[in-house]
């Protein structure tokens, strides 16, 4: 997998890392399940990344 790619799949991740941690912060009104949510994002991302 090239460069290029590996980037655009982290692009692709980071707009729900975006949108998706407003609305765990919106739900939850603390930062703690945010994180849980971008570390459990971030575990995905990065098995797609070295796949």
């Amino acid at each position: 997998m090239d460069i290029s790619r590996k980037l655009g799949i982290l692009v692709f991740f980071g707009v729900p890392a975006i949108i998706g941690g407003g609305i765990v912060y919106a739900i939850s009104g603390s930062y703690n399940p945010v994180c849980i949510y971008e570390i459990i994002l971030l575990f995905i991302a990065g098995g797609f990344v070295n796949r």
